[in-house]
């Protein structure tokens, strides 16, 4: 594994080269280490793993581009395409005045366009800034981040305001002989408290239970609310919070993917535990039901952006954690002046936060 670090005070971010995931990101607080992101157990245990995988399973870890989202279908790619299966180089790393910024770029062209990854730390900021440019091109392409993050005891989930939550038609794992799921497909409901459930009720998608053995996948849709969108998660036994920011004008949908060994077969062999994917993005499932009419497009949601010679299309997005001892996650989150406010019923607290990095109330490109 070929890896890029880079760091500023109190926190370092590492890149895995060869599929350009997010290998560790380490954050300084409260006197300890904070490790907000997840890394397959597989990921270089040496093992014998199965001759069909993509590269961006084999080397599943903290966060990577998918461009597209799921299924490669216009241009042939692996799933979740070439940004998260093959190689990146580094065009750019230096220490700046206030932190670090490093520029990637990745080999293989997506749809006839170069991918640059740019990715900033600044010093005591607990934040992991990232910013993908698609340069060129032609045709549309779909693209979501997909950070996850891992719990030993559970946690619980806010969000920024959503329209409502959705599951597609078709589970993960339909086959019990391979694994299983708890959500109704197809589900909605505008009500993230109650959910609908496959066995009949509903479920509670704020909580995250490591006693609930399953694979479920959802989409939630950010409502108009002229913020920044969030997804905070408080790891109960790791006594911390991770936060996940975007520009809901870039980026309109949050997809959720519980992983809690719901799969039996190898290599998750249900040992993926307490793992959640939050995964932030412009997309349908699928490159080509995200550049046709879909079920998103006839709510009014972008799922792709146009690209065009001389055109250049980016997207940005946040990775955050800090100590939270006790407590649940924010019920709101702002961001002025440099700083970052969070606040529950009871208590609010302050992060240094670049509150012109998400851009809100730029338009994105269609």
């Amino acid at each position: 594994m070929t890896v890029s670090t880079i760091k500023a005070r109190d926190i370092s971010v590492s890149l895995d080269l060869t599929v350009g995931h997010i290998a560790d990101m380490v954050v300084e607080g409260g006197g300890r280490q904070l490790r907000p992101l997840h890394r397959a157990p597989w990921v270089d245990a040496g093992e014998t793993l199965p001759d069909d995988l993509p590269e961006g399973t084999v080397r599943l870890s903290g966060d990577f581009l998918c461009a597209p989202f799921s299924r490669s279908d216009v241009e042939e790619a692996p799933l979740h395409g070439w940004p998260a299966n093959s190689a990146w180089d580094v065009v750019e790393s230096a220490a700046t005045e206030d932190g670090w910024r490093a520029v990637y770029r990745l080999r293989h062209k997506v749809m006839g366009a170069l991918v640059d990854k740019i990715l900033t730390l600044r010093d005591g900021h607990p934040f992991l800034y990232q910013e993908h440019v698609f340069s060129g091109g032609h045709g549309a392409i779909s693209v979501a981040h997909h950070p996850m993050t891992a719990m030993t005891g559970g946690g619980r989930l806010a969000f920024s305001p959503k329209l409502f939550a959705a599951t597609p038609d078709d589970p993960l794992e339909p086959d019990p002989a391979r694994g299983r799921f708890m959500l109704a497909y197809p589900g909605r409901s505008a009500d993230l408290g109650h959910f609908p459930a496959a066995g009949g009720g509903t479920l509670d998608l704020t909580e995250y239970r490591m006693g609930d053995r399953r694979e479920d996948f959802l989409t939630l849709v950010e409502a108009d609310h002229g913020g920044p969108g969030w997804t905070a998660l408080a790891r109960e036994a790791e006594q911390d919070l991770v936060l996940v920011l975007k520009n809901p004008s870039e980026l309109p949908i949050t997809m959720l993917w519980f992983s809690n060994g719901g799969r039996d077969y190898a290599p998750w062999s249900g040992r993926h535990r307490g793992v959640l994917g939050i995964e932030d993005g412009r997309t349908a499932i699928g490159h080509a039901a995200s550049i046709a009419d879909n079920w998103l497009t006839r709510e009014g949601v972008a799922t792709a952006f146009a690209l065009g010679e001389g055109r250049s299309v980016s997207f940005r997005h946040v990775i955050g954690a800090m100590p939270l001892s006790g407590g649940g996650p924010p019920q709101e989150v702002t961001t002025k002046d440099g700083r970052m406010r969070l606040a529950t019923g009871s208590s609010a607290w302050e992060v240094p936060f670049d509150s012109d990095f998400l851009r809100i109330g730029r338009t994105a490109a269609a």
